[in-house]
C-alpha cells in the first residue's frame, strides 16, 4: 500500500468538506481486495471545486494524482441531500 498517497487523500478529504461547505462531514475508510476506498461526505449536493489557489485549493488536484481512481456522487437519503468525494488506491505489486 502507498502510505503516503493513502494518508494524504485521507487528510485532505474531511477538513476540505467542513471548510467548503460549512457543515457535517464524515471519513470513511474501506479495504477489499486489494483496495483501499476512502470517502468524505458533506451535506452539499454540489459538485466538489477545483480552485486555482495553491494555499487553498490544492487537495483535489493532489487527490487526483495520488489516486487510481476517484470521483464523487451526489447523495440523497431520507429527505437529506449531500455528496461523496471518494478516491481508490490499489496495493503496491
Amino acid at each position: 500500500m502507498r502510505r503516503a498517497a493513502s494518508w494524504m487523500t485521507a487528510s485532505y478529504g474531511v477538513p476540505n468538506a467542513v471548510r467548503h461547505t460549512k457543515g457535517p462531514a464524515a471519513l470513511r475508510v474501506r479495504w477489499s481486495a486489494g483496495v483501499l476506498r476512502i470517502g468524505a461526505w458533506d451535506a452539499d449536493p454540489e459538485p466538489p471545486e477545483q480552485i486555482a489557489d495553491l494555499e487553498e485549493g490544492c487537495g483535489l488536484a493532489l487527490v487526483r494524482a495520488c489516486a487510481d481512481l476517484w470521483g464523487w456522487q451526489p447523495l440523497a437519503r431520507d429527505g437529506n441531500r449531500g455528496k461523496v468525494v471518494w478516491c481508490e488506491l490499489t496495493a503496491a505489486a
